[in-house]
């Protein structure tokens, strides 16, 4: 489709389809209630291969590099930088927050199909891996707090459990 354009043309195209995509994706995404993103759906759920997390620390090495990617935060927005409480209620708000953001960054890799759709040529493949190196990291950032921040959370409860227990 794009290919009878020039180079330029190609260019400027490819980054509004990529714009446009990203942009869409970001204001569904932030204007959701947070009641959407349910960490029991079966988008969510850890996959027996992931073992909590640890599959993306030991094949991935994601405590190396995760904390020198930015971070967006919308106004008024919720920052997944470092803990901000350790109750229950915020820890759940947490990981429906992690879910937001998976979702978000998983729906961006489905602009690289309109890309390569659109393009035969190299122009596609080079946004399209732009694409892809640009969302998913994200992605398994989100992953990896949300199975370590789901541990937390658990831990919490058996001692909250087992006070009310031994009272």
């Amino acid at each position: 489709m794009l290919q009878d354009l020039d180079y330029l043309s190609m260019l400027m195209i490819n980054f509004l389809i990529v714009g446009a995509w990203h942009g869409i994706t970001y204001l569904f995404s932030s204007r959701m209630p947070l009641s959407s993103f349910r960490p029991d759906a079966i988008f969510y759920r850890q996959r027996r291969w992931e073992k909590d997390g640890r599959w993306y620390r030991d094949h991935l090495h994601i405590t190396e590099w995760k904390d020198r990617m930015p971070q967006f935060i919308r106004k008024d927005g919720f920052s997944k930088r470092h803990l901000a409480g350790t109750s229950v209620k915020y820890l759940d708000q947490f990981i429906r927050e992690t879910c937001r953001g998976e979702w978000m960054h998983a729906w961006n890799l489905g602009c690289i199909f309109v890309i390569l759709a659109a393009n035969q040529s190299i122009v596609g493949v080079t946004f399209s891996v732009l694409v892809f190196f640009g969302n998913s990291p994200f992605a398994i950032i989100q992953r990896y707090n949300r199975f370590r921040l789901e541990l937390i959370r658990k831990r919490l409860c058996r001692v909250a459990t087992s006070a009310v227990v031994a009272t």
